[in-house]
């Protein structure tokens, strides 16, 4: 195998597939990175479970297959000073010069790297990479971590008639964000779910730009397309939960408030909350206004949040986190609550223009003199 290439993009190609690359297996190779030198250089990162290809530009004189560990190649690479790399291989000795520099490393056996998982194709939608990204960066948050429900460690893409909505939850709280997108001509309504691990290298794939992203529908996996890079995920199976039902829309109180003002009260009185003094957010929702407290060990804080509306009185427990997530996520200035006992969920949503996001935050019950 040679070939030449520049530092940068061959840099930035190992950093993305490098992704998926498991830091310890049993098999030495899946510690790799799979080159493949033909007509252009593909690189190919694999743990079993995501598997991220890119293509670089390059040229080639001799075509070639080989394994380099990730990280020492990665390593070396990044090190190298800013000029064209030269990697010949001979055997499965691997000479890399740049500049001053040279290099001789010993490659693993490609044959030892399993193959790409196939995607028989299923059903498939196009959406800009920039809309599908920040559409997953508003509903990763809320991917469940409990691997006793493993259906919930993943989003539930929906693609229906009024577009794509994708769907996180994790038994405290749930994220859902909808966009119109073109479906292709017949195509059936389809839904499936991909492991939060492989949405968080999805969103670091898609460049924000409205270039397109194809999602392709397998039978046990999941393909994403984003210019010269694909990554491959298995699919989740089991029943994700019925979240049409889940979400109460029939809430008397709705009150409304500027979503920067919400989060800077609320992180204010979370000063003394730690990971290990915890404490519920205390609110109580009265005409214009939203009081807010927290007590621990250390104190206590209060604040005032203006809103509009009156929630006569409710007093509601949220954990900070929990509630701060969703309004940072929600891609809107205004956002309104639609509330309706204390011991019922929060819903919020945006103030105007259609529903595209909706959160939901169960509260947590208060204690007396907390």
């Amino acid at each position: 195998m040679k070939f030449t290439c520049e530092k940068a993009l061959l840099q930035s190609a190992i950093s993305t597939v490098s992704r998926a690359v498991s830091p310890k297996s049993s098999i030495p190779a899946l510690e790799g990175i799979l080159l493949e030198a033909n007509t252009d250089l593909r690189l190919t990162g694999y743990n079993l479970e995501t598997g991220i290809r890119t293509t670089v530009p390059a040229e080639i004189s001799e075509s070639g297959t080989l394994v380099l560990g990730a990280r020492l190649f990665g390593e070396i690479i990044r090190k190298l000073p800013d000029d064209t790399v030269v990697f010949q291989s001979q055997n499965y000795t691997v000479n890399i010069k740049c500049g001053m520099s040279e290099f001789n490393i010993m490659a693993i056996d490609p044959e030892e790297f399993p193959e790409l998982p196939t995607v028989e194709y299923q059903n498939s939608l196009e959406i800009p990479q920039g809309l599908l990204r920040s559409m997953i960066s508003q509903t990763l948050f809320a991917v469940s971590d409990n691997e006793s429900r493993p259906i919930h460690t993943g989003s539930l893409f929906e693609v229906d008639d009024t577009g794509l909505t994708i769907v996180s939850v994790d038994g405290y709280r749930l994220a859902l964000r909808h966009e119109p997108i073109v479906k292709k001509e017949g195509a059936q309504e389809f839904s499936f779910v991909v492991p939060g691990a492989a949405l968080s290298e999805v969103e670091k794939i898609c460049a924000d730009t409205d270039e397109a992203a194809d999602v392709i529908q397998g039978a046990r996996h999941i393909m994403f397309k984003a210019g010269s890079t694909m990554l491959v995920s298995r699919r989740l199976e089991g029943e994700f939960l019925a979240y049409r039902q889940a979400i109460p829309r029939s809430n008397p109180i709705h009150v409304e408030g500027d979503k920067r003002a919400l989060l800077s009260s609320i992180d204010r009185v979370s000063l003394i909350i730690s990971d290990k003094l915890k404490s519920p957010l205390r609110c109580i929702f009265d005409e214009g206004i939203l009081k807010l407290s927290t007590k621990t060990a250390i104190g206590d804080a209060n604040d005032v949040c203006p809103i509009s509306g009156s929630g006569g009185g409710l007093e509601i427990g949220f954990n900070n986190k929990y509630l701060m997530d969703a309004l940072k996520a929600a891609p809107a200035d205004r956002v309104r609550m639609e509330l309706s006992t204390g011991v019922s969920p929060c819903v919020i949503l945006p103030v105007e223009g259609e529903e595209h996001f909706l959160y939901m935050v169960l509260p947590v019950r208060l204690k007396a003199g907390e």
